[in-house]
């Protein structure tokens, strides 16, 4: 949650012109976004030092059709204000109001009415997305950003998808890889290449220890392919016709995969994939791979296989023209989860086009929707069993 929260910040930064010139365009005090902006909510911040940090000040990264006017943060304004995270949180929110003039509340009651076209960057637990979606619309937001992976089960996603559709808000979701380089790249190459296979490869670098992964399990309790995996599932779905009902088999690579039971740090036992790899075939002729290691380090990338199975195309997350980009992040904030700093140009893409969608209503190009996110989240709760139980 932090990571992305903490992007989430990044990107809408108010523009350069200033504050100060951004205020000159209203009498209010209320909103910073100026003609042809989208007035941002950011709901659920978390904790500053946690993913990006103090690259909240730099303001290098923006998206011209927005502006981030207003902070909502229940738990560090509220019971977690005396934590150590709290007290680092509240040093932080003098800073952002003082500096970028951004106002933050405890509840979305408790923000103003809009006075621009407003999006809801709603960033807090998958748990209380439901009630947070719900909230947004009656505070006037026109548009909502919804983090992966929505809800937490998919009847709750359904219903907050028919409750926007009645209100008339449009529901995108952080799919950010489905604007990926990497991923476009792969995909026009095995166009170009009959009888080719495409596999998805995602990695995380979390110590491959029982206390790292642990955590992991325990923070991420939705499970793999709800989380990490969740962005490869999307894909499927948005471009290689993967559905529930159309899926015909699964197929987990027993060498690959490892599948673990860990004690968190509650002392409760976790059971969930570690690394997990599997082919999808589909009833309409579709055949596709998901890799996915909690372990295997900070890139992404797309591989081709011939029909023989050998290696013909392969693009990374970063390419090379993103590397220079990423050691620069790298040097500036040590703290960050690495794989962040890969993902951080294609967060800003969607962001981008959300924002742009809320001012002038013109579709947002190739973000996933609500609907797309409604079939993931079916598409990982049936693997999920059906490869548990071809790893024991």
């Amino acid at each position: 949650m932090y990571a992305r929260s903490v992007a989430a910040f990044q990107a809408f930064l108010p523009r350069t012109r200033s504050f100060a010139a951004t205020r000159a365009f209203h009498t209010t005090l209320n909103t910073q976004a100026g003609p042809g902006q989208a007035e941002v909510i950011l709901v659920g911040c978390g904790a500053p030092n946690r993913g990006m940090g103090t690259r909240y000040s730099d303001a290098g990264k923006e998206v011209p059709d927005a502006s981030l006017d207003y902070i909502v943060e229940p738990w560090f304004m509220g019971p977690g204000g005396d934590s150590d995270a709290g007290k680092d949180f509240a040093a932080w929110q003098a800073e952002a109001e003082k500096e970028y003039g951004v106002k933050f509340a405890s509840s979305l009651s408790d923000v103003p009415p809009p006075e621009a076209p407003r999006v809801a960057l709603i960033s807090g637990r998958t748990a209380d997305n439901p009630r947070l979606l719900s909230e947004s619309i009656a505070g006037g937001s026109k548009c909502i950003y919804l983090e992966k992976p929505g809800a937490p089960t998919v009847a709750e996603l359904e219903a907050m998808k028919d409750e926007a559709e009645a209100a008339g808000v449009e529901v995108l979701m952080g799919y950010n890889k489905n604007v990926c380089k990497y991923v476009a790249k792969t995909r026009e190459f095995a166009t170009s290449a009959p009888g080719s296979h495409v596999t998805f490869v995602s990695n995380n670098a979390y110590e491959n220890t029982p206390e790292s992964l642990g955590e992991c399990f325990e923070r991420n309790a939705e499970g793999m392919l709800k989380n990490m995996a969740i962005h490869e599932l999307a894909l499927l779905v948005s471009f290689y016709d993967v559905s529930v009902d159309n899926i015909e088999s699964v197929t987990a690579d027993k060498e690959f995969s490892s599948m673990q039971t860990l004690k968190g740090p509650s002392g409760k036992d976790w059971t969930d994939f570690d690394k997990i790899k599997f082919t999808i075939k589909t009833k309409t002729g579709s055949e596709v791979s998901v890799q996915a290691d909690r372990c295997g380090g900070t890139d992404s990338y797309g591989l081709v296989t011939d029909s023989d199975g050998k290696e013909v195309f392969r693009y990374y997350m970063p390419d090379e023209e993103d590397k220079a980009h990423v050691a620069e992040l790298e040097k500036q904030y040590p703290n960050a989860m690495p794989y962040f700093f890969t993902q951080d140009p294609d967060y800003i893409t969607v962001k981008e086009r959300v924002a742009k969608h809320t001012v002038d209503g013109k579709p947002a190009e190739g973000v996933a929707t609500i609907a797309i996110a409604v079939e993931t989240l079916k598409v990982a709760e049936y693997l999920t069993p059906l490869l548990q139980e071809q790893l024991k």
